[in-house]
């Protein structure tokens, strides 16, 4: 008896512990920034197609394909959820924050206002615009998001921007935040017309609106000493 016993004891020493054997199971679980970028992309994708108010929590977690346990883990709420993708979708809008200080100022304002757009990134932001305007007289959550996390903050990056500017003595204005909604006011007005819902440029349209704008902006209309 004692002679298989010995041979069962060598066997069982020359196998490889449990642990240098891989291990299968669930798969890693995906890092909370990415699942909060995915949940962002999902619910502008939702805004656009279904609309702010008829986007439930439901849709976003189906849309991204993971529970409402995480999706309110990482979003308390769904005004939360589309703060965060009005969040991201100023960085459409305005390049900013961004170093432009080696570039000349009508070169790197027409930066800043993504000049060089392509025509379907152009659509798919003015997309979100256009949802938002649609929806925004009857909900006044969603009024003040695009206020804050979108219009508000879109334009104190830029007085933000213009003042480091008039500090380098580059330029001279009495009021950085009052200029930065002039320049706003007079690109957007081109692409976004109150009433009359979106006006969609062609891109050349839009690079002539641009430089027009910045140029008026910098150097007014009447002419310039030689």
């Amino acid at each position: 008896m004692s002679e298989p016993r010995e041979r069962l004891k060598t066997a069982n020493a020359k196998k490889k512990p449990e642990s240098a054997f891989p291990r299968r199971g669930r798969p890693k679980v995906m890092a909370d920034e990415m699942q909060r970028a995915l949940i962002v992309e999902c619910a502008g994708r939702l805004l656009v197609k279904k609309g702010y108010g008829r986007t439930t929590t439901d849709d976003i977690a189906a849309r991204c394909r993971i529970s409402k346990q995480t999706l309110y883990r990482l979003f308390p709420n769904k005004p939360a959820v589309f703060a965060a993708v009005i969040d991201a979708h100023r960085q459409s809008m305005l390049a900013l924050p961004g170093d432009y200080d080696a570039q000349p100022l009508d070169t790197a304002l027409e930066s800043i206002f993504k000049i060089d757009i392509s025509t379907r990134a152009n659509k798919e932001r003015i997309a979100i615009v256009f949802a938002v305007m649609a929806e925004a007289p009857q909900f006044p959550e969603l009024q003040r998001i695009v206020r804050k996390y979108g219009i508000d903050a879109s334009r104190a990056e830029l007085a933000n921007w213009l003042a480091m500017q008039q500090k380098r003595g580059r330029i001279v204005v009495d009021d950085v935040d009052s200029a930065a909604s002039v320049l706003m006011d007079m690109i957007f007005s081109r692409i976004f017309k109150p009433g009359l819902g979106v006006n969609l440029p062609t891109p050349a349209e839009l690079q002539t609106h641009i430089r027009r704008c910045v140029s008026i902006f910098l150097h007014g209309v009447v002419p310039q000493p030689t």
